[in-house]
């Protein structure tokens, strides 16, 4: 299936079905929150060999954009590396695979794609590309958190360390996270969406005019007075986290007893240390059932199994008790959509946040109903009870920049014989001959 983007999306490292782990397999340089671990991956392989005739610069293949927010690591970069970008055309999978039988781009050592909305034409990095790949190919460094669209595993056989950007997307998707959960106590979409809808349907349907605005004035005074009594601070309330990476753990930062006051719980297959639990005021919970029944909040922040099996059904949702808000900033693929809307219906899930679907760019009609101001999936008579926005959490300019500089740099660290900074597949690594 060719996926011509790479989302900005936190997590896609295949684990097993149902089994949260951490945003990165390998924690980065430089942790990003407080008490954060460094850890150091031992390379497999020495740097790559010399030329005849002295010393060759190594050459990387550049799929997609031209770099354009980090000029001075650019041109290190350049200097150390010779650096080959196929055209657009030659990037389309049948062009790409002709490419790479013919050498047309030499035996280079490594595959740059600093952009995730481009570099992806050929579609999925599977055996029929990886297997054209030349020998001397050491390192795959890609923007973007998400890598479904590569078999990291075959990679992994070849030799050939993959490299993901979800660090420099953990801020961002953090802030948006904890956009979406104080939505989920201050029911935001429905007090948006009553100060502006009526008035844009009355201007649709009435002459301007004629147009009476009664109806707007009536949704503005209901949202004003039933919203209010339907809200709650989030002080106090236990902020379930699934999966205590890199942007869990921020996310704890953000809303934990130093900002807005709320309990952190997170749900993980690495137990963090007890000094990063205790800095974060986070409280580990061995079961995803006993989180589920702890929290008033859950946060879906965990990679994406590698069956493709959701981890958030019906079963999982029925330990929560009834009105827990629900958050998904990981993969559409972890949630059971029509299991997430018979438990809104039921009142089961309160109020949820989703920044991401099952079926993108397609969203589950029922959700865009439950969004909706016209009574669709009403509980307790409230509407707009679910946030619903376009894979945007990671999407920002801050985040671009870490995209391209952590690419350049996981490069020129492997090809120079150190540790990559954020490998996602070391664990599946074979050493070249």
């Amino acid at each position: 299936m060719a996926e011509p983007t790479n989302t900005p999306m936190p997590p896609s490292t295949p684990v097993p079905a149902s089994t949260p782990r951490s945003e990165s397999p390998a924690p980065p340089a430089t942790s990003l929150t407080p008490n954060g671990t460094t850890a150091v991956m031992p390379m497999r392989f020495p740097p790559p060999p010399e030329g005849e005739g002295g010393a060759k610069r190594p050459i990387v293949l550049h799929i997609g954009d031209p770099t354009k927010y980090n000029p001075e690591t650019h041109a290190e970069f350049s200097e150390m590396f010779e650096v080959i970008r196929p055209s657009a055309a030659e990037r389309e999978r049948s062009e790409f695979i002709k490419a790479l039988k013919e050498r047309r781009w030499g035996d280079f050592t490594a595959i740059f794609r600093p952009f995730w909305g481009t570099g992806g034409e050929m579609g999925r990095w599977d055996a029929e590309l990886v297997d054209l790949l030349p020998d001397t190919v050491r390192v795959f460094a890609s923007a973007g958190a998400g890598f479904d669209w590569a078999d990291t595993k075959l990679l992994g056989e070849r030799g050939i360390i993959y490299c993901n950007s979800g660090l420099a997307a953990a801020e961002a998707v953090a802030d948006f996270a904890v956009a979406m959960i104080i939505s989920t106590f201050r029911h935001l979409p429905w007090c948006m969406g009553a100060a502006t809808l009526p008035h844009l349907l009355s201007r649709q349907s009435s002459s301007s005019s004629s147009a009476d605005d009664a109806p707007a004035r009536k949704a503005f005074q209901l949202c004003h007075a039933q919203a209010t009594a339907a809200s709650h601070n989030p002080r106090g309330h236990v902020l379930g986290l699934i999966g205590f990476g890199n942007i869990g753990q921020q996310i704890a930062a953000k809303l934990g007893h130093a900002a807005f006051g709320m309990r952190i719980a997170y749900y993980d297959v690495i137990r963090k240390s007890p000094s990063m639990e205790m800095t974060l005021g986070a409280t580990f919970y061995g079961t995803l059932e006993e989180l589920m029944k702890a929290s008033d909040c859950v946060v879906l922040c965990t990679p994406a199994s590698s069956d493709g099996k959701p981890l958030i059904t019906a079963d999982s949702l029925g330990h929560m008790r009834k009105g827990t808000r629900f958050v998904n900033i990981a993969r559409g693929s972890l949630v059971n959509e029509d299991d997430l809307v018979a438990a809104l219906e039921e009142g089961r899930v309160g109020a949820a946040a989703l920044d991401v679907h099952a079926d993108e760019p397609r969203v589950n009609p029922k959700l865009i109903e439950m969004a909706g101001l016209d009574g669709g999936g009403c509980y307790n008579g409230l509407p707009g009870r679910v946030m619903l926005t376009c894979h945007n959490a990671g999407g920002t300019v801050e985040t671009h920049i870490g995209f391209e500089e952590l690419s350049m740099r996981n490069i020129m660290a492997v090809l120079q014989g150190k540790e990559a900074i954020t490998p996602v597949n070391m664990h599946l690594l074979k050493a070249k001959e």
